[in-house]
C-alpha cells in the first residue's frame, strides 16, 4: 500500500484546478487575519507612541485621561491654565532636565494651534524615540513665524512663505480672527502619525502678542487694534500657559517628581505619566480593534467551511476511488487519514501562502503606511501571537476535515463497486 502523504499529494494534483481555487480562498482568509493583527499591534505602538521621551505632562488639576487628550491629541480644553511662576519653580526642581510648555486656545481652519518654545523640536520624540524632522524650511525664529504640521500642509496645501491668519477658539468656523497679526510659514514637518501632524506651532510670545491688545477675552476695537510693529514692542513673555510637557534626569525619580507636582501649594497642579495615561485611553477606545479581529476570525472560518464543503463535495465523484482503494487493501483509518491529510496540507499551505502574501504587500506597502498614516510595519519575524493565530487555522482545517474524512470512513466497499459510470 502506498504511504498516505504521496498518495495524498497525487490526490490533490489530479484536482487541482478546484482546489487550487480553495487555497487561494484559504490564503487571502488567513492574510487578511494576519494582516489585520499586524495592523492592530503597530496601531496600538503608533498610539502608544504618540509622545514619547516625556517622563511627565503637567496641567492644571483634572481629569488624567482629559490632560492628555489636550495637551497631546489636541481634544477637549482646559479646566484651567498654569501661572508661569509654577512652571518656573516646577522647572528649578533637582530633578528636572528639561520643560516645554504648551499654549493652547487657537485655531486655524479646524487645526490647533500649539504655542511652544524651541525645546519642542529638540525634545519631543514619537514612536521609538524618534525626533521630529523637516520636509522644507526650519523652526520659527521670529515672533510672526510658523511651522505647519505634514497633514496641515498637504489638506489646505500651504507651502513656505504663505501667509496664515490664525482664529480665537476651537473649531472649524470661528468668526473672530487675528486678521490684523497674519503669520508666514518658516517650515514644515515630515510626517508622524501623530497629533503633531495637525498642528501648527508658534512661539509662546506669538500667542501673547496675538492677544496683547485684547481686554477680558474680547476682541479690540478696530481704532484700538495694535500692529505687528507696535505689539512686538510689548513686553511677551507668557504670565500662563496651558500644560507642560517634563523630562527627569533619571526616571526612578518620576514618582518622587509626580508627588511633588501633585501637592505643589502654590495652586492645584496634575502630574501624569504619558505612557500609563495612553494605556488607561486605549482600554477605552481599543474595542474596535477587537471587533476588527474577530472580523477576520470569521472571514477565516468561513474559508475553512469553503474548504470542507469542496471536500464533501467531492466525496461523490471519489467513491469509486475510495473504493478502489479499499480494494487494494486499504483499511478504513487510510481512508479516514488520507481525507484528513489533505484538508490539513491545505490549510498549512494556504497559511503559509497567506503569511508570504502578507509580507509581500508589507514590502509593498509600508513606505505609503508610514508616510501617509504613521504607522511603521516592519518585516519582522512573526510574533508569538501570529504564530498562534497560524497554529489555530491548521488546527482549524483539521477539525473542518474530521466530516468529510468520516463520510469517507463510513463509505462501504460494496457501494463504491456498484456505481454505475
Amino acid at each position: 500500500m502506498t504511504p498516505i502523504l504521496p498518495l495524498c499529494w497525487r490526490s490533490l494534483l489530479n484536482r487541482k484546478l478546484t482546489l487550487g481555487l480553495t487555497l487561494i480562498s484559504v490564503a487571502l482568509s488567513v492574510a487578511l487575519l494576519l494582516g489585520v493583527e499586524r495592523l492592530r499591534t503597530q496601531a496600538r505602538q503608533g498610539f502608544a507612541g504618540s509622545i514619547a521621551g516625556t517622563d511627565l505632562i503637567l496641567g492644571a488639576r483634572g481629569g488624567s485621561i482629559q490632560l492628555l487628550l489636550y495637551s497631546v491629541f489636541g481634544i477637549g480644553q482646559a479646566t484651567n491654565n498654569l501661572s508661569w511662576n509654577s512652571l518656573r519653580a516646577i522647572a528649578a526642581h533637582p530633578q528636572v532636565a528639561w520643560m516645554v510648555p504648551l499654549s493652547l486656545g487657537d485655531s486655524h481652519r479646524g487645526f490647533p494651534v500649539l504655542g511652544t518654545d524651541q525645546g519642542y523640536f529638540q525634545h519631543y520624540r514619537y514612536a521609538r524615540q524618534r525626533a521630529l524632522a523637516w520636509q522644507a524650511g526650519h523652526p520659527f525664529a521670529g515672533l510672526f513665524e510658523l511651522v505647519l504640521g505634514a497633514e496641515v500642509a498637504a489638506r489646505l496645501e500651504y507651502g513656505l512663505g504663505d501667509q496664515i491668519v490664525l482664529a480665537h477658539g476651537a473649531g472649524e468656523h470661528n468668526l473672530i480672527e487675528h486678521s490684523d497679526k497674519p503669520f508666514r510659514v518658516v517650515g514644515i514637518l515630515e510626517r508622524t502619525g501623530t497629533p503633531v501632524d495637525r498642528a501648527l506651532l508658534v512661539s509662546l510670545e506669538a500667542i501673547e502678542a496675538i492677544h496683547i491688545d485684547w481686554q477680558g477675552g474680547a476682541p479690540p476695537l478696530p481704532n484700538q487694534r495694535l500692529t505687528q510693529e507696535q505689539a512686538a514692542g510689548f513686553d511677551l513673555a507668557p504670565k500662563k500657559v496651558t500644560a507642560a510637557l517634563l523630562g527627569l534626569k533619571s526616571r526612578a525619580a518620576v514618582f518622587q517628581v509626580q508627588r511633588f507636582i501633585n501637592q505643589y501649594p502654590g495652586e492645584p497642579l496634575l502630574a501624569i505619566l504619558p505612557g500609563a495615561t495612553l494605556q488607561e485611553l486605549w482600554d477605552l477606545i481599543g474595542v474596535a480593534e477587537q471587533a476588527l479581529l474577530a472580523i477576520s476570525a470569521f472571514v477565516v472560518v468561513v474559508g475553512l467551511a469553503g474548504l470542507t464543503a469542496v471536500i464533501i463535495a467531492g466525496l461523490g465523484e471519489r467513491r469509486r476511488e475510495l473504493a478502489i482503494l479499499r480494494s487494494l487493501g486499504a483499511g478504513p483509518r487510510h481512508i479516514f487519514f488520507l481525507l484528513a491529510s489533505e484538508s490539513l496540507l491545505l490549510s498549512l499551505a494556504g497559511s503559509l501562502l497567506g503569511l508570504g502574501l502578507v509580507y509581500g504587500l508589507t514590502l509593498a506597502l509600508s513606505p505609503w503606511l508610514e508616510s501617509r498614516l504613521g504607522l511603521v510595519v516592519g518585516l519582522d519575524w512573526p510574533s508569538a501571537r501570529e504564530w498562534e493565530l497560524l497554529a489555530a487555522v491548521i488546527g482549524g482545517g483539521l477539525i473542518a476535515s474530521l466530516f468529510p474524512a468520516w463520510r469517507a470512513y463510513r463509505l462501504s466497499l460494496a457501494d463504491g463497486l456498484t456505481l454505475r459510470v
